[in-house]
């Protein structure tokens, strides 16, 4: 799995995001030199999440070497589709399966059959040791500032507890939003970052066109933190909220049971409300996947030479 990182050109993974991600985006990054990936269940059917996979194999095959990818499963009991899937996922080895929602567990035998990892997302240190005990070779801890479904421990925090007890793949994400903050994810003991809003409103992106100018519109101030769309606290854009007649002020006052999918009642959630993270601000217009990584390049490389080595405290007075 580590053969995996030096064949990136940058740290990494486009995360996985529910009816955003696609084959365009998923392609766009791995030719970008960063980890595509998205979640399965951005498919309406296994028939189209077949067409999707040979997609994206054939467009990340180079000279006879496919490009690292990844795709997103759901491994709760409710996703009646999940055989289905992972018996496409067999077929098209993915080198990464990311799984949500549920223990790892359910599609360990198959990945590791054809020598695929699989991650585990985690929102928290008990669903970092259960992942970890269940077998993951990798976790990707979503921590504060992430978009959609986020966490609540601060980046710097979550990875450095993981790594008291856990020595595989780590992949941080929340509010990271330009190399500099990769550089600091990396140096601070992660080995890769997933960045989901900086590539919400990149060409290759699913996002329908308002989606797009509401992420490049807004800034931090049009974020909240709910729980009361779905059940599970989420980052939203206060303006697709407004504009579907839910007051943001007022959602702390409703109680829902949890429910992750597009329905809703008067509105739909994912659809028509949206989500973005903390990293917002630096998504200023919409662009290809390309120059977004390239710009993210620069900015780490930059970050890299920050890195000085301060003088030894060797003989110093403060040592």
């Amino acid at each position: 799995m580590r053969a995996l990182l030096d064949e990136l050109a940058l740290p990494v993974m486009a995360a996985p995001m529910f009816l955003v991600s696609g084959p365009d985006l998923v392609v766009a990054a791995g030719r970008a030199g960063i980890v595509g990936a998205f979640p399965t269940q951005n498919c309406r059917t296994a028939e189209e999440l077949d067409r999707w996979l040979a997609t994206i194999t054939e467009g990340l095959t180079v000279d006879g070497t496919t490009l690292p990818w990844a795709v997103n499963l759901v491994t709760h009991r409710t996703n009646g589709r999940l055989a289905e899937d992972l018996a496409l996922v067999a077929k098209y080895r993915p080198p990464l399966v990311v799984t949500a929602l549920g223990s790892p567990k359910p599609v360990l035998e198959t990945v590791h059959a054809y020598g695929g990892a699989v991650i585990a997302d985690v929102a928290d240190l008990a669903m970092a040791r259960k992942a970890a005990a269940a077998g993951a070779d990798g976790l990707a801890c979503i921590s504060a500032g992430a978009g959609g479904h986020t966490g609540m421990l601060s980046p710097f925090a979550f990875t450095a507890a993981v790594r008291e007890f856990f020595d595989g793949l780590l992949i941080i994400g929340g509010g990271i939003s330009d190399g500099f903050g990769v550089a600091g994810a990396i140096a601070a003991g992660a080995d890769l970052v997933y960045m989901g809003t900086s590539f919400l409103a990149s060409q290759e992106s699913l996002a329908v066109a308002d989606y797009k100018q509401m992420v490049v519109d807004c800034s931090l101030e049009d974020l909240i933190v709910s729980a009361g769309i779905t059940g599970t606290p989420a980052s939203w854009l206060r303006p697709s909220l407004i504009s579907h007649g839910i007051d943001p002020d007022a959602l702390d006052d409703v109680e829902r049971e949890r429910d992750y999918q597009a329905g809703g009642d008067a509105v739909r959630r994912w659809k028509d409300l949206w989500a973005a993270g903390q990293g917002i601000g630096a998504v200023t217009d919409i662009r290809p996947v390309g120059e977004i990584v390239a710009d993210l390049a620069e900015q780490y490389q930059r970050a890299a030479a920050r890195l000085t080595p301060y003088r030894s405290l060797e003989g110093s007075t403060h040592a």
